[in-house]
């Protein structure tokens, strides 16, 4: 989880995209480590949530080891009694099993056959798919945000490159021998960690990589999903997200997924929690618009699944940031909490999107299954803004951020929603857009009339 301070350009002033979603059996919206309140998890519907699975606790003096309380087993019956999935993030090698340092070094044999005794990081996934298949965990993902550098905060890999490419390949086929069923994740990265040092992207190298593999092909280039953690800047959701899209597809790997694992933007204008940050000043609003942006520029970009980074921040230190929708002194609900309820209700059938971007305004349409749309819309710069959407049945409503319903009126066949600025600061520009708003009637609507400056312009979906 990190936050950039580069703005990736955009060259058009309107770019139109359309998905159309496969529904999942399992809900799409996810939160990370929702075990610390069950029951809380529970209410918010989500269908999984991410969970460390750490090498060092399992096993925490040698191959011998296997403790896993550290995943407990009520944990993931809990999940289970909610239908909610667990996907396993794999991570942290035990000091006996490195020549590195604990816990971010790379595993000693790990270069060796799958199936040689000293291959350790492959005796461990081994190990663990055995166990946890019959407890209902087929999603790995391997390790977490490998291309922090050492001299930076959140280091979490020693091994180069070419390390980490093994530590996927090794686990994909042990996986893949122990069950078939299970499915490996690449790391979550931070993306801006290298666009801000003027390096390609460490995802787009590590597919390069795989693809000079030569036995790639024939194993299905060792994965099945990209993750990406995004955080804070609004348009960079739908900016990342096509751009990793752009290299899968130009790699022949169209049929890999997208997920993304970590999403949020921590507020620090909280009463009862203020923190010290010198960018990206948030109220708790700020943090709920930002949840909707982000799941609305995800599902129109064709990300498969997304989760908030997380329920609680537990053992903070006081004015340390916070990412819960719970609040850090008592895990009472933050504003967003019922922000993510709302948005695991109400987007949970969606079927199909489409995205208008121009200079000032993001209009996500979303078609439901049950014949409904809902438009979702927000102002790009820090001037207001206006849209028109035609009427398409008898009436409509609109949602705001928490669930709540207010029927509207027509005028002259349009609904007139009118889109506040977006928030901006010196230096980083508008990074988060306007107060969202979100429009639902029944599907037909093909354009929006967008009102700037007495200047109208229509635009087709």
């Amino acid at each position: 989880m990190r936050y950039g301070f580069a703005i990736i350009a955009l060259l058009l002033t309107l770019t139109i995209t359309a998905q159309e979603q496969s529904p999942e059996e399992v809900n799409r919206f996810g939160i990370v480590e929702g075990f610390w309140f069950p029951e809380l998890t529970c209410d918010l519907g989500v269908g999984w949530e991410r969970i460390i699975f750490n090498w060092e606790q399992h096993q925490p003096n040698g191959t011998e080891d296997w403790f896993t309380l550290n995943v407990d087993d009520r944990w993931l019956k809990s999940a289970n009694d909610c239908n909610r999935e667990v996907v396993a993030i794999l991570k942290h090698t035990p000091a006996w099993a490195t020549d590195g340092l604990a816990g971010v070094g790379v595993p000693r044999g790990l270069y060796l056959s799958i199936d040689d005794p000293d291959n350790l990081w492959a005796n461990f996934v081994r190990q663990t798919v055995e166990y946890y298949a019959s407890r209902g965990i087929t999603h790995y993902i391997i390790w977490n945000e490998p291309d922090i550098d050492s001299e930076t905060y959140g280091y979490e890999f020693e091994g180069d490159l070419d390390d980490y490419f093994q530590l996927i390949k090794v686990a994909d086929l042990v996986a893949q021998a122990t069950d078939p069923a299970t499915q490996i994740h690449l790391a979550g990265t931070t993306y801006w960690h290298d666009v801000n040092e003027g390096r390609e992207p460490y995802m787009t190298r590590l597919i390069e990589r795989i693809m000079q593999d030569e036995d790639a092909q024939a194993n299905d280039y060792y994965f099945d999903v990209l993750s990406l953690h995004i955080y804070f800047r609004t348009d960079s959701v739908l900016d990342i997200v096509a751009e990793m899209r752009e290299m899968l597809d130009m790699n022949g790997l169209e049929h890999k997924r997208i997920w993304i694992n970590e999403t949020n933007a921590a507020p620090t204008i909280d009463p009862v929690w203020q923190v010290n940050r010198p960018v990206f000043n948030l109220d708790l609003e700020h943090q709920a618009n930002f949840l909707v942006q982000s799941t609305a520029l995800a599902l129109a970009g064709g990300v498969e699944r997304i989760a908030v980074y997380k329920l609680y921040d537990q053992q903070l230190p006081e004015g340390a940031e916070s990412f819960g929708i719970l609040s850090p002194p008592d895990a009472s609900p933050r504003p967003a909490f019922y922000t993510w309820d709302m948005i695991t209700e109400h987007f949970a059938d969606v079927e199909g999107t489409s995205l208008i971007r121009t200079e000032t305004a993001n209009v996500v349409r979303l078609t439901h299954r049950t014949q409904q749309e809902t438009f979702v819309a927000w102002a790009r710069t820090g001037s207001p803004t206006t849209i028109e959407v035609p009427l398409t049945g008898n009436k409509a409503y609109t949602l705001d951020l928490y669930g709540n319903i207010t029927i509207l009126r027509p005028s002259e066949g349009m609904y007139r929603l009118n889109l506040s600025p977006a928030l901006c600061e010196d230096g980083e520009g508008c990074f988060l857009g306007g107060d969202v708003v979100i429009l639902v009637q029944e599907m037909g609507a093909n354009t929006i009339t967008e009102i700037v400056n007495n200047t109208t312009n229509t635009f087709d979906f």
